[in-house]
């Protein structure tokens, strides 16, 4: 484990910002935690996008503090940062993990990582967002060719699970994602009747609940109808996207795949009227090692990544801050800023849930998956 250095800055007379105390007690001051932060070792941020080697070399070059930004999957991030912390090791830093449920369930009762927001922009952050905090939003869009079709071909999910759309539907296996059955679990848990009601808007008569969710059935429908499920959203942007195909794939996937369309030629089209949701959104926590040699480092880049500045490579790819004047840029490829008050928000209050009912949905599916 790196050397923890406990040193007064030379010449400037400000202690390194009180080390030993909890990260939620500490007054926020931004000049004194960077100055506190030049001193510390460096840092390395873990995070499931590649993004953040761009990030963490801006972040350098802002505060001359050394960090190293390491894609890392939010299944191994969760591997790792538990194996460090007991080996008194700890490599990464901070990480930026979109597998909420896991660190509720996981990491933060351990006392593994801890949560801390800057006091200067907790104002900016919405409640729900706060405690563990929440620097983004994250959206999986439903998504067509817009070279197959003039617009998009499913105006209602309930669609999904008609023989019309029987093996024509590509998205990621939700045996793999966990952010999937997480979404199952938050539409029966928060939305139940909404999918219900859409039911009736289709069929044009009401879906019997009695036995069993409008969720289930729903799931149940759309496994037994043939999807492709693919090994990462990559895939299903190729199936969903890709120009010259007679008879394409309907698809669910990151908005950030549309990014695919400038650099790979391809036709994804934003699906803006299918209801009820035109996709759904989970939460990408920024969390800091509880054992981490460099306390105000990992802090100032949670307070980085808050800013409109640092999380700007992110948001570019349609990724919604939760500093609510960080807007989503005019030239972002998906156009989801237009369709935000459509997507399903993710609900943190039941993050512990969703992490206990996992192998619950994924029997589900399993059983009724057709393929």
């Amino acid at each position: 484990m790196r050397t923890t250095m406990r040193r007064m800055l030379s010449g400037t007379g400000i202690a390194l910002l009180a080390l030993t105390l909890p990260l939620a007690a500490q007054e926020f001051d931004l000049d004194a935690m960077i100055e506190a932060a030049k001193a510390e070792p460096p840092i390395t941020i873990y995070d499931s996008t590649g993004k953040i080697v761009d990030m963490a070399e801006a972040f350098t070059a802002k505060y001359g503090v050394s960090a190293t930004g390491q894609k890392v999957s939010a299944n191994a991030q969760l591997e790792m940062i538990i194996r460090e912390y007991q080996a008194d090791n700890v490599a990464g830093d901070v990480v930026l993990i979109t597998d909420a449920p896991a660190a509720l369930s996981q990491l933060m009762p351990q006392g593994f990582v801890e949560s801390w927001i800057p006091t200067d922009l907790t104002d900016k952050v919405p409640k729900q967002y706060r405690n563990p905090l929440a620097v983004s939003t994250n959206a999986n869009v439903w998504t067509y060719n817009t070279e197959a079709y003039d617009s998009c071909p499913v105006s209602n999910v309930w669609e999904l699970t008609e023989p019309n759309w029987y093996g024509k539907v590509a998205f990621v296996d939700p045996l793999t994602k966990g952010t999937y059955t997480d979404w199952f679990n938050q539409m029966e848990r928060h939305a139940d009747a909404e999918l219900a009601a859409a039911y009736k808007d289709h069929f044009g008569k009401d879906l019997d609940t009695s036995s069993e969710s409008a969720t289930k059935q729903w799931v149940k429908g759309l496994a037994a109808n043939g999807p492709l499920v693919t090994d990462g959203d990559d895939p299903a942007s190729d199936a969903v996207g890709a120009p010259g195909q007679a008879e394409p794939f309907f698809g669910l996937m990151s908005s950030a795949k549309f990014r695919d369309n400038e650099d790979k030629g391809y036709k994804l089209g934003l699906c803006e009227d299918i209801k009820p949701w035109v996709g759904w959104t989970y939460l990408k926590l920024a969390l800091i090692s509880a054992k981490t040699d460099s306390p105000n480092a990992a802090r100032l880049f949670v307070h980085y990544i808050l800013t409109e500045e640092g999380i700007a490579p992110q948001v570019a790819d349609g990724k919604i801050s939760t500093n609510i004047d960080v807007k989503i840029p005019d030239d972002e490829p998906s156009g989801i800023a237009n369709s935000l008050d459509a997507l399903f928000p993710y609900d943190l209050s039941t993050g512990i849930d969703d992490w206990e009912t996992r192998q619950d949905w994924q029997d589900l599916w399993t059983i009724n998956y057709s393929k």
